[in-house]
């Protein structure tokens, strides 16, 4: 049997902790997982899991070997990449994130990215709402989260942060909020995807606060919130990539700037490492160095 799968099956084992849940994200079937866990058990001597009807655990042995495992899967990548390194990448990608980010950041990532690979193109889907990448047919997907969706396999690749900005004519009809309790006495303006509209902000010297909000107006794609607040609508928090055009031109003015909002992962998640195309590895690679220059 395959030794490279059978060490992508338990290092994905170690964590999914469900044998469900890596036969799905590996495309392959229960049992198969189960049959590579044991050949891998029989080439390194060694219980791997402990098993239970309910879960599954790391054994001593597997928390010992689980790392030299990984740094060998990255070695057999490396070489798997320099026997493909000849090949131009080429072929469509299908990649998902949100409408905001979409726009005002992805796209102009995007003309460096398809101007150096001329033989890939690229179909973006650009929607608030959570992708289901698999019924799709989605191979990337660039979502802000603090924690991914476990189902899928997720690498970060940059940083959202986020301000609480208002339109300069409601702070002066409404008044400046001083403390992050003031907000309770404004209009804020939520975003649905969040759930329930809380704010949490932290401060240098007063530590963390969290603000349940009220809010008359939400939707669920951050721009018509912009739009809101530009037009006096209340107070909003948003994206600093989204935000600092505004702020500079004096079309919004930054709320409680001393108090900071927490700060969310840009994370790029796909279904599997199996059988990915050298365009889809290179596009990773590429929104990867794009983001570490960005200054918001």
């Amino acid at each position: 049997m395959d030794r490279i799968t059978a060490a992508r099956v338990f290092v994905d084992l170690a964590y999914s902790g469900s044998f469900t849940r890596t036969a799905d994200r590996l495309e392959m079937s229960r049992p198969m997982v189960s049959r590579h866990l044991e050949a891998m058990e029989t080439w390194l001597q060694a219980r791997l899991f402990h098993r239970t009807t309910r879960k599954i655990s790391l054994t001593t042995a597997g928390e010992q070997c689980l790392a030299e495992v990984e740094q060998w899967l990255l070695q057999a990548d490396r070489l798997e990449q320099m026997n493909i390194a000849s090949y131009e990448p080429s072929g469509q990608i299908r990649l998902a994130t949100s409408m905001s980010f979409g726009f005002s950041q992805l796209v102009p990532a995007l003309n460096g990215f398809m101007a150096q690979y001329p033989k890939v193109s690229v179909d973006l889907e650009l929607q608030d709402s959570v992708t289901d990448l698999t019924a799709e047919r989605i191979d990337l997907a660039l979502r802000f989260a603090s924690n991914p969706d476990p189902s899928l396999i997720g690498k970060p690749i940059g940083v959202c942060k986020s301000v609480l900005v208002a339109s300069p004519e409601y702070l002066e009809k409404r008044g400046v909020p001083l403390t992050p309790e003031d907000l309770a006495e404004h209009d804020c303006l939520g975003y649905r995807n969040f759930g329930r509209h809380a704010w949490h902000l932290t401060h240098k010297k007063l530590g963390a606060r969290a603000v349940d909000l009220h809010c008359r107006l939400t939707a669920n794609e951050v721009t018509a919130l912009m739009a809101a607040a530009k037009q006096g609508m209340g107070v909003a928090m948003q994206p600093i990539y989204l935000a600092e055009d505004a702020l500079a031109r004096g079309e919004l003015v930054e709320v409680l700037p001393e108090w900071q909002l927490q700060e969310l992962q840009i994370y790029v998640l796909y279904n599997s490492r199996k059988h990915q195309s050298g365009a889809v590895r290179a596009l990773i690679d590429y929104l990867e160095q794009w983001f570490k220059q960005q200054s918001w």
